[in-house]
């Protein structure tokens, strides 16, 4: 707790998303406007929509996994980035994931996507990028260095885009965590370079030996 009192910018990021979410909740026309909805964004110029969805979540459980996710990575990624560049990172992953989101259903008038799940994955991925042999606990659980995540993560990603049936809605939104992880390595190492690139030729050079 006392770390994250020190990041001041994943702190406020925290509140504003369980904040926003949880009023939502209770309010679901508010979740229809946030929302991120392709094809509205285009043909009403709704471009607020960018920005705004990475705010609201479809359930407790969704904003749960994307606040714990942010809790744990936010602040050692912001101590080491700065506040500036954390949030340049943070919402430009955002932004590129809704932009690969819109890019693929623009014409659904259908689809719609909530959550910060692009953002925390370009948070995620940026630490992959210091410490790839970290070993994180998937679904708590599951133990795995952090590169082979990164890697997994990303071919469940284009497989599940590549296999969705046509006319299917809901479920994740794997166009958002993989635009939002792909944006978070670039963002890190142009926001912290060379440090951030040197940091993970080192770790994979001691790995090789």
């Amino acid at each position: 707790m006392e770390r994250l009192l020190q990041s001041p910018i994943t702190l406020a990021l925290l509140l504003s998303n369980v904040g926003v979410s949880l009023y939502a909740f209770t309010d679901p026309s508010l979740i229809r406007e946030l929302s991120f909805r392709p094809h509205r964004t285009r043909e009403n110029r709704e471009y607020y929509r960018f920005l705004t969805a990475g705010f609201v979540h479809g359930s407790g459980a969704h904003l749960f996994v994307n606040m714990i996710t942010l809790y744990f990575f936010g602040p050692w990624l912001e101590t080491f980035l700065g506040a500036g560049a954390f949030l340049v990172l943070y919402f430009g992953a955002e932004l590129a994931a809704h932009a690969l989101t819109f890019a693929v259903h623009r014409d659904d008038p259908d689809y719609a996507a909530v959550g910060a799940s692009g953002a925390i994955s370009g948070v995620l991925f940026g630490f992959c990028l210091y410490r790839p042999l970290a070993m994180l606990g998937v679904m708590f659980i599951i133990p795995m260095p952090a590169l082979l995540f990164a890697v997994l993560y990303v071919v469940v990603s284009l497989y599940a885009i590549q296999g969705r049936e046509p006319g299917t809605r809901g479920g994740i939104a794997h166009e958002a965590h993989l635009g939002g992880a792909l944006t978070g390595i670039l963002l890190t190492a142009l926001l912290d370079y060379p440090r951030a690139v040197t940091s993970f030729l080192r770790e994979m050079q001691g790995l090789l030996g």
